[in-house]
């Protein structure tokens, strides 16, 4: 089958960014009152947004000013800023959906910066300029905004689209637009993920066999 559409989430889809985004987290909840690795971090806050992952880190005991969400962000921003990876696979996946004529887009909880400084080394940010949204212009996930405005705007048919992401959220996202949701789960997130109904895949190759071989 060729698709439709495919949505894919950025960080931790497309860029392995979900470390560095959490180590800077983790190390602000600390200086704020609220011990947390990374790891535990990504567990508990994975597709959050900015403000809602600051209420839930106040709810759980950490003392965090009005400012905090800002000043984190720069932290994130710094650290991405000195380099990740993008996943094996997914410029390769790119060029296939390119040579198919399959419209691409991005949909992130994330902020256009922090997808700028993550994208644009390997050239997906300015390939894919128009097509990539955030919650900073749309409602975040898990509501479909985002994913409906990119069927909107291609005239795409939501049983022939994908979205793939790596959190609860933006799995939910994709199920609530009727579109066929992929897990990508390299964190051991698979049981959660296709708990909600997300069909699992743990590297892009499998992602390209679900959407491309099928």
């Amino acid at each position: 089958m060729i698709p439709d559409l495919v949505v894919f989430d950025c960080d931790g889809v497309l860029v392995d960014t979900e470390g560095a985004i959490f180590e800077a987290i983790a190390a602000s909840l600390t200086r704020h009152g609220l011990p947390m690795d990374p790891v535990d971090g990504a567990h508990v806050f994975t597709g959050s947004t900015m403000p809602a992952l600051r209420d839930k880190a106040r709810d759980m005991g950490a003392s965090l000013s009005d400012t905090w969400v800002d000043e984190v962000t720069e932290d994130i921003h710094a650290r991405i800023a000195q380099g990740v990876e993008v996943f094996d696979g997914v410029l390769d996946l790119i060029d296939a959906l390119d040579a198919a004529d399959v419209p691409i887009y991005v949909a992130s909880n994330g902020t256009m910066k922090r997808m700028s400084l993550s994208l644009g080394p390997s050239g997906i940010w300015d390939r894919l300029a128009g097509r990539i949204l955030s919650c900073e212009t749309f409602t975040a996930k898990p509501d479909p905004a985002m994913i409906l405005h990119a069927i909107a705007q291609t005239g795409a048919s939501p049983a022939r689209s994908f979205m793939v992401d790596d959190s609860i959220p933006g799995c939910q996202a994709g199920l609530n637009a009727g579109v066929r949701t992929i897990g990508f789960a390299t964190e051991g997130q698979d049981a959660q993920l296709s708990a909600i109904g997300a069909t699992v895949a743990n590297s892009m190759a499998d992602v390209r066999r679900l959407m491309l071989d099928q």
